[in-house]
């Protein structure tokens, strides 16, 4: 049988498995195989052994979870490696993020996995467990083969890195102190704390076009417009992205009465996310019109859906009563503040009287540059902005930006502070362990737009559980190349996902 021949779709495999399925014993493995090394020879080997038939079903792209930088080949060009090997009889690509759906399908008699696995506490995914149920529930046994372990991730990681070689030293240098079985048990203890995520409501829609060209009658840029897709931004978006971590997650934020859109809001958000929306009878929930050119992917024109009544008097005497009812339940409150109005002095200061632990972001942005800066609280316990937010507020262009860290902690009075510098990543400093300097593990950019509120949420959970600022700076940067790779806040973080990237970048 030639390789190509080897290559079925799911459906025909099952066809082929269900024709053979009385006489010979069907065997399966099922992985990601990005990298073909020994291990995984040996794994075929053994795995043959077990039965008269050996499938293979692969990881599809869209499911590999190991980091911006993976799969290093393509689904197709990782499957036709594997029909390559006399060992395997039969490959395919799978349609699911695991293999619970595909062994339904299947029903090998036997799916085998490494020895890794043997313990079901080491599978950062849990699926192990879903597996071995669904193996049982089609009457098969799983086996579990011995031999020694290969990564692929540490041979990627090793020599065929796509990171400079000053990251690679870094990933090599940090790993040194921090492994990530220490990560990984940090981001199991963030489960625990109850949070409040607290900003604007913004809506995000991107209006994909194709440029059609100038106007015949005027100097207008004319586009057809193809299809629009809306994103819960703003404030939606990083209760989102705490809740991959947290179990409970408060979200207080206000709609407009003329437009609420809570409908498309609610249905956005998580389930443990509780949801209290605070209704302006006069304003309108912001959204935020990208026009976009289709291919390639470049914004053309933004506009603003806020008409100026966001901020109300009574509305805010409210809010503000709201909020000092469920301040003392909190762990962590984690604040974007658009300045679009919701969060006037009054409620700033109550945040810094009654937050236990205060972490604040305040955007720049085109509808409050020139009005609105991290100086609005007079206390947080952790601050995340970017460069350039954090050069207006001190306008300055000269000065470094340790000399503007040091001066905004000071003002602020704040003991931990993650300063975004783009393709440069970031820079972290403490009070208690001074500054460290965070590489970007980006390997692909498709929008920019959410990923410092991604960075935001996550370096907020590390500051609430006191881990070191130079964890938090790493797991912040991995969020933010997780964040440009998708449009807008079309995805949140997952935490099993995230948990693979830590790991594959630490191998």
């Amino acid at each position: 049988m030639s390789v190509h021949d080897k290559i079925l779709d799911l459906d025909d495999l099952r066809a082929e498995l269900d024709r053979i399925r009385d006489s010979r014993r069907i065997v399966h493995c099922h992985g990601t195989f990005d990298i073909m090394h020994l291990g995984h020879i040996r794994h075929f080997r053994k795995a043959r052994e077990l039965g008269d038939v050996l499938v293979v079903t692969v990881t599809p792209d869209r499911f590999v979870n190991k980091g911006p930088h993976r799969p290093m080949f393509t689904a197709e060009h990782r499957a036709e490696v594997l029909a390559s090997l006399a060992e395997i009889d039969y490959v395919a690509v799978n349609r699911w993020p695991t293999a619970v759906e595909t062994i339904a399908l299947l029903r090998p008699h036997v799916y085998v996995k490494g020895d890794e696995y043997r313990q079901a506490e080491n599978d950062v995914t849990g699926k192990i467990v879903d597996e071995q149920q669904a193996v049982e529930a089609v009457g098969g046994e799983i086996r579990y083969t011995e031999d020694i372990v290969f990564s692929s991730s540490n041979i990627i990681n090793r020599t065929m890195s796509p990171f400079s070689e000053e990251v690679q030293a870094w990933l090599l240098d940090f790993s040194s102190r921090h492994d990530s079985r220490s990560i990984l048990e940090a981001l199991e203890r963030m489960r625990s704390l109850r949070v409040l995520a607290l900003g604007e409501t913004i809506v995000d829609e991107y209006h994909f076009c194709e440029t059609l060209g100038k106007s015949g009658k005027e100097p207008v840029l004319v586009a057809k417009c193809l299809h629009k897709e809306r994103y819960a931004g703003g404030i939606l978006a990083v209760a989102n992205h705490l809740a991959a971590f947290a179990d409970r997650v408060s979200l207080l934020s206000q709609v407009g009465g003329q437009n609420p859109q809570l409908d498309f809001i609610r249905e956005s958000l998580r389930p443990n996310v509780e949801q209290d929306f605070q209704e302006v009878p006069h304003g309108v929930t912001l959204v935020k019109r990208r026009f976009v050119e289709r291919y390639p992917f470049q914004k053309l024109f933004e506009t603003y859906t806020m008409n100026g009544n966001e901020y109300d008097p009574v509305h805010s005497v409210r809010f503000r009563q709201r909020l000092e009812e469920i301040l003392p339940e909190m762990d962590l409150v984690v604040v974007a503040d658009y300045g679009h109005g919701l969060i006037h002095p009054d409620t700033a200061e109550l945040l810094e009287e009654k937050a236990r632990f205060l972490a604040i972001n305040t955007q720049m942005n085109a509808g409050n540059q020139g009005y609105h800066a991290y100086s609005k609280y007079r206390r947080a316990d952790l601050i995340s902005i970017s460069e350039n937010e954090l050069r207006m507020e001190a306008r300055s262009r000269t000065a470094t930006v340790e000399e503007l860290i040091l001066r905004a902690a000071e003002r602020a009075n704040c003991e931990r502070i993650v300063i975004t510098q783009g393709e440069r990543g970031c820079l972290c400093w403490s009070a208690a362990e001074g500054f460290f300097r965070v590489p970007a593990f980006t390997t692909k950019v498709v929008d920019r737009i959410g990923a410092g509120d991604t960075v935001l949420s996550v370096v907020s959970l590390c500051g609430a559980l006191g881990l070191p600022i130079e964890v938090a700076g790493f797991l912040g940067s991995v969020a933010g190349a997780e964040a440009v790779a998708t449009v807008c806040n079309k995805k949140f973080l997952d935490k099993v996902g995230f948990q693979k990237s830590v790991v594959s970048l630490l191998k």
